[in-house]
């Protein structure tokens, strides 16, 4: 679709202008019109403007007319005094929703391509990538990945989206990385704990031994030994007891026999002293004998009894002391062993957690890792069924390659084509490129542009600014 005629009224410094759908450059100099002719073309597409007015100075409406070659016609009329006019036909009819409509027609970069060189390069890489055709939604996202990364902005091209979702800063090369680390710290105490438990250790035998049972075996055995020893030593200290009660008997006796004779004495001495109590003393000594002969019974009787008492015992003791004394020691060995296999318990069942917790991991690292290849897979694909709207287009870690290299690295040339190439996203929208202030270029860039737009069979307006006080309109 060309533009076929342009008739301009009273815009921005235009008093009046008509041009058909020649290729044209404006020459003059700084004031003569040129740029209000691209302005308002502008204005005519986008109904937009940077200048703050638009109706020429002096007059209440300013007016631009565009008809193409394939029957549509723009008209637009900015007013002073009343609502602004604007109307677009299409062979006759007017258009639903006409300002979608012109959108869908032309691409920004048409109405100024040079501004595409001076963007910056990231700037310039998401142009190129939006260029890309594929049909695709957050739906689309979700059944690739399972989810929406919510790390990334859904507000570019889905190559770069790609690019966000598999990057180092992504959230799933990150999570991959702090899972990792945490299988390596696992793995490092699974060790750790595998060689402080014995080897072929058996984790269900030691938990289910009931040591309760061990235990009350050895205690019972060493009571028992212990009623052993005590019988034993009951019977062989037998002899030694009663010699013991012998000796006791006997020196109470020399006591008791010392105790009167000591009395004796005294009494003799009394008597010898007291001769009023002569017979006092005299009945104490006749009642002496029978005084110790009571209480020799006494002691008689407490040996006696100290004597039944200790055979008792000894008979009680007899039938135990004939029995052997018990060895448990394989019990205790075996119980000791059982309780230390018992102590291994908490940190197996750390250990086998902790594997568990490893698998975990590998399995969530493996599906972040299968998630990030995805992402770095899939823009092949997408190149291999895209519309590639550029020739010689690829794509590299979310970065756009022309013929392999960035586009830093291109010629002027290149750079040139590469502008043109992006201008033209609507192959079958409006063929007209804008280009305000050719003077920037070198003369070689200048014809080199115009050349190739001449080559892809394009209309295009251009403006440069020189000495010449009127407007002067060049066709190429």
């Amino acid at each position: 679709m060309k533009i076929k005629k342009i008739r301009i009224k009273n815009m921005y410094g235009i008093t009046e202008y008509e041009g058909d759908g020649k290729s044209i450059e404006l020459d003059g100099t700084n004031g003569a019109g040129k740029s209000s002719v691209i302005d308002a073309i502008r204005y005519a597409l986008t109904n937009k403007s940077d200048r703050k007015y638009i109706v020429r100075n002096g007059e209440t409406e300013g007016e631009i007319l565009i008809e193409t070659d394939n029957g549509l016609r723009i008209n637009r009329k900015a007013r002073t005094n009343q609502v602004d006019y604007k109307s677009v036909k299409k062979d006759g009819r007017e258009v639903g929703s006409p300002e979608s409509f012109l959108k869908d027609i032309f691409s920004p970069l048409q109405l100024s391509p040079v501004e595409f060189m001076e963007k910056s390069e990231k700037e310039q890489n998401a142009i190129i990538l939006d260029m890309i055709q594929y049909d695709w939604n957050l739906q689309t996202i979700r059944e690739w990945f399972g989810e929406i990364p919510d790390w990334v902005s859904y507000d570019q091209n889905i190559l770069q989206v790609l690019n966000d979702i598999q990057s180092e800063k992504g959230a799933y090369f990150q999570n991959r990385q702090d899972v990792n680390r945490d299988i390596r710290n696992k793995r490092s105490f699974i060790e750790d704990i595998a060689d402080s438990i014995p080897a072929g250790y058996e984790a269900e035998k030691w938990e289910n031994m009931n040591l309760s049972e061990l235990y009350m075996k050895i205690e019972k055995i060493r009571k028992e030994n212990e009623e052993i020893q005590k019988a034993k030593q009951v019977i062989e200290s037998r002899d030694n007891k009663v010699r013991k009660y012998e000796a006791d008997r006997e020196i109470a006796l020399a006591a008791l026999d010392r105790e009167l004779s000591a009395e004796k004495e005294r009494l003799v001495k009394d008597n010898e002293q007291l001769q009023a109590q002569l017979k006092a003393n005299q009945e104490k000594l006749n009642g002496m004998a029978e005084r110790k002969q009571d209480k020799t019974a006494v002691i008689n009787k407490t040996y006696e009894s100290e004597v039944a008492k200790y055979n008792a015992m000894v008979d009680e003791y007899k039938e135990i002391s004939d029995k052997e004394i018990q060895d448990y020691s394989k019990l205790q060995e075996e119980a000791e062993h059982a309780e230390e296999m018992k102590s291994h318990l908490k940190e197996y069942e750390r250990m086998i957690s902790l594997q568990t917790d490893v698998e975990n991991l590998r399995q969530e690292s493996e599906d972040l890792t299968n998630k990030i290849e995805k992402a770095r897979t899939l823009p092949g694909e997408i190149l291999e069924t895209a519309v590639i709207p550029i020739a010689g287009l690829t794509v590299k870690n979310g970065i756009p390659l022309i013929n392999g290299l960035p586009i830093s690295n291109l010629s002027d040339g290149e750079k040139l084509d590469l502008c043109i190439d992006v201008a033209i996203q609507k192959p079958n929208g409006l063929q007209i490129i804008l280009i305000d202030g050719v003077e920037k270029l070198s003369t070689k860039m200048r014809n080199e542009l115009y050349q190739k737009c001449k080559d892809r069979g394009l209309q295009f307006i251009a403006t440069r600014t020189t000495d010449d006080e009127d407007l002067t309109v060049i066709e190429l």
